[in-house]
């Protein structure tokens, strides 16, 4: 499966962000050049860096910019910040917080010592996990909820909660990409004054089978 193929599916299933001006604002002020000294504002330093190597394993650059070509930790981050209530910006902190605990109880190993292929194994085990994995972690994570909210060492099926965090971390990075000013305009079928409706006509008249960007 290609990853425009895999965007395409994964998108279905793709949380929903609130989408207004400020999100959308917050958008086009992450599409400046990929800051290698970049530090969160929400997240922890530690929880940046392991956002940025999931968003690589879920949307590597390829023949189309990666989700790190295009800052979208740093929208990630700032939606968190400045956009997302209180109750969501509670569950995403406690969330990405069991990730990193599952990331040192997989590999023996401080998150930020983590490599390339360590995190893609990890991303892999909870997002191409079988619906009935799925479906045990969304049922821990409700039944673990009041522990893992205090403190996610407190409790050592750290599966739950590294779940919920990639599901939501892959379902914004998704929307970002396809929202994105680049992608929009450069990678999908762009028509800032779409016409009247063709029901029937010719695939190369009709974005050669592209997504409409809008």
């Amino acid at each position: 499966m290609n990853r425009r193929q895999a965007l395409k599916n994964f998108g279905l299933g793709a949380g929903i962000l609130i989408v207004g001006p400020s999100t959308l604002s917050l958008l086009q002020s992450c599409k400046s050049e990929p800051k290698s000294d970049w530090e969160p504002v929400f997240l922890t330093a530690s929880n940046g860096f392991i956002l940025k190597q999931i968003l690589d394993v879920i949307i590597p650059e390829t023949d189309t910019p990666g989700a790190n070509d295009l800052n979208i930790a740093e929208f990630i981050d700032s939606y968190m910040a400045q956009v997302a209530p209180s109750e969501r910006q509670d569950k995403f902190n406690n969330s990405a917080n069991a990730f990193a605990a599952a990331f040192k109880s997989e590999f023996d190993k401080e998150p930020e010592k983590g490599s390339a292929e360590e995190y893609e194994q990890i991303v892999k085990k909870y997002l191409k996990a079988s619906p009935e994995e799925q479906e045990i972690y969304l049922k821990r994570q409700t039944e673990t909820q009041d522990p893992l909210d205090k403190d996610p060492s407190e409790n050592l099926d750290f599966g739950p909660g590294a779940y919920s965090y990639l599901s939501e971390v892959r379902g914004m990075a998704i929307w970002a990409w396809k929202a994105s000013e680049e992608i929009g305009e450069n990678v999908l079928w762009y028509d800032p004054v779409p016409g009247q409706y063709i029901a029937c006509g010719p695939v190369s008249e009709l974005g050669n089978g592209k997504a409409m960007a809008l």
